[in-house]
């Protein structure tokens, strides 16, 4: 299936590293990881190696307790869940997950306990401060 994306044969005698990537637009803490994740993809290819991008959900406390926490907290084993079935499903050697979020923190560090392969967790920094129109 692999070379359906443009796989050569000499390609899988490489590792297989895996990116969880947490970005998305639904919170803010996760809208500015996609640089971080193209980031870790340029770095993977540049050792020699082929990168598996997969996304992971997420849900932020502060959007979601409007309606309780039904949702926020376990959205953590979620994640984890999403996140370790890529990595066993796909039989990757290694993994790098890419968050910033207050679930998708402990749910990436979840997966990687449980993954047994090489993993890293990069944080993505906290959410930038907004302004209203009496404070800029």
């Amino acid at each position: 299936m692999y070379y359906a994306m443009g796989y050569r044969d000499d390609d899988f005698d490489k590792p297989m590293i895996g990116v969880a990537n947490g970005h998305s637009t639904i919170t803010p803490c996760n809208s500015g990881l996609q640089r971080l994740a193209d980031a870790a993809i340029d770095e993977i290819e540049r050792a020699n190696a082929k990168s598996q991008v997969f996304g992971t959900p997420t849900i932020s406390d502060g959007i979601g307790m409007a309606r309780g926490m039904k949702y926020s907290l376990v959205s953590r084993e979620v994640i984890a869940d999403c996140i370790e079935t890529c990595v066993n499903g796909q039989w990757l050697d290694g993994v790098i997950v890419v968050g910033g979020c207050d679930k998708n923190m402990p749910g990436g560090m979840m997966a990687i306990a449980r993954c047994d392969v090489p993993a890293i967790y990069v944080y993505g920094g906290t959410v930038k401060p907004g302004a209203t129109k009496a404070r800029t």
